[in-house]
């Protein structure tokens, strides 16, 4: 059980870390990230201030270590004299005096000199400190160049997908609207195209019909008709002309029946 709830527990902080990552927004965590790296740079110069403070007060404490073993070495030597002279002179407490602080004087020449041994161990660990902490903080400070710089392209680049993000909505709202609002080029040309082949194939199954055959030879039938009723009344009215002379004989030498009529109501001639 307690497994599973562990398990379960990693499982929702991967889940909200993802669902965080998805809607934070990359400017501010731009900034928080650069802010970070400035800290960092921060404490890292803070920290090789401290080495090199450090390296100044051993080098200081050992020029003073020096100085003090040299006054050292100098009252030693004098006391050696001094102690020499008054043996030369016979004053033997005075020598035994100047050879006691002499003594002194060397006993405390060798614990100076190794404290300044120390120190110049120390010196030279805490020099190379420095220098570590110096190429640290020039090392960093490039890094930290480097991210302001690629916070600005990044930056700039964010825009950009912005503008693109902003685009592509733009253009598919408009892509949606032609297609809910009113009909898009591609359905009126398939609506017109449907219309003109359904037409088309109707007009072709309308002429090629039987009755569409009937039709057309009733319509030639009186178009046959209408011009015989012409070449008749042009025969009436004597406009018998070159169309008439290709018409049958029978048809052209026929006598109107008011051309009988008239020959049957004349007068006969006198008998002579």
């Amino acid at each position: 059980m307690l497994k599973t709830l562990r398990r379960w527990w990693k499982y929702l902080g991967a889940k909200l870390g993802l669902e965080f990552d998805e809607r934070a927004d990359p400017r501010v965590q731009l900034e928080q990230a650069i802010t970070e790296a400035r800290d960092q740079h921060r404490r890292l110069t803070e920290q090789a201030a401290t080495v090199i403070a450090n390296q100044k007060t051993t080098e200081m404490q050992l020029d003073g270590k020096l100085e003090e073993l040299t006054k050292l070495n100098a009252n030693a030597r004098q006391a050696v004299l001094m102690a020499d002279e008054a043996t030369k002179k016979g004053d033997a407490a005075k020598a035994a005096e100047y050879a006691s602080a002499a003594e002194s004087f060397a006993n405390r020449l060798i614990a100076l000199e190794a404290e300044v041994e120390s120190l110049k161990q120390m010196a030279l660990q805490a020099a190379q400190a420095s220098d570590q902490a110096k190429a640290a903080v020039s090392q960093n400070s490039t890094a930290l160049q480097k991210k302001l710089a690629d916070k600005q392209r990044l930056l700039s680049q964010l825009d950009q997908a912005k503008m693109q993000e902003s685009l592509n909505a733009t253009l598919t709202s408009l892509s949606q609207t032609i297609g809910e609002d009113v009909p898009s080029m591609e359905e009126v040309r398939a609506k017109i195209e449907q219309r003109y082949a359904k037409a088309s194939a109707t007009a072709e199954l309308s002429g090629s019909s039987v009755e569409a055959k009937m039709l057309e030879v009733e319509h030639a039938a009186m178009n046959t008709e209408a011009q015989a009723r012409l070449e008749q009344i042009r025969s009436e009215l004597g406009l018998v002309g070159a169309g008439a002379a290709s018409e049958p004989a029978t048809v052209a030498e026929a006598p109107s029946a008011d051309a009988t009529q008239q020959q049957a109501s004349a007068p006969e001639p006198p008998a002579g």
